[in-house]
């Protein structure tokens, strides 16, 4: 979340301050590598904040968009790169041994699903482990 507000804060700073370079570095805080956040000092977001507020709606409105646009790539960018996470990874171990509980853990309620899982379960262990991996590593939630 502190990557997110950061960068809407560069986003809107670099913006704003477009066609003159040397005002859009008074928002820009350089990073070290050795911090471990990245935020903007207050003094950063009132002007940013106060900059703005100066401008009309439609150039708001245009700013918003941009800003949107970014995170919606973002996010894109960060799930594309994205290894199978560790809940993942204790899902499919946890499928083999109580697939009911996988599917729950998975869909977080007793939905539909889990209780398909059940049946299946309790008709054959197999038929059980495999609708829970299906449901598991599948696309959809």
């Amino acid at each position: 979340m502190k990557k997110i507000s950061f960068l809407i804060l560069t986003l809107l700073a670099t913006s704003l301050y477009s066609s003159n370079p040397s005002q859009a570095a008074i928002f820009i805080k350089p990073v070290e590598k050795n911090t471990k956040s990245i935020e903007p000092d207050v003094a950063t977001i009132n002007l940013a904040t106060v900059a703005f507020n100066d401008l009309s709606r439609k150039e708001k409105k245009e700013r918003i968009k941009e800003i949107k646009k970014e995170i919606r790539k973002y996010k894109a960018e960060k799930k594309a790169g994205m290894e199978p996470s560790t809940n993942t990874l204790l899902l499919v171990i946890l499928s083999f041994l109580l697939p009911p509980l996988a599917v729950y853990l998975h869909q977080g309620e007793a939905n539909n699903k889990f209780w398909l899982s059940v049946v299946l379960t309790l008709l054959f262990w197999v038929p059980g482990v495999i609708y829970s991996l299906i449901v598991v590593l599948g696309a959809d939630k």
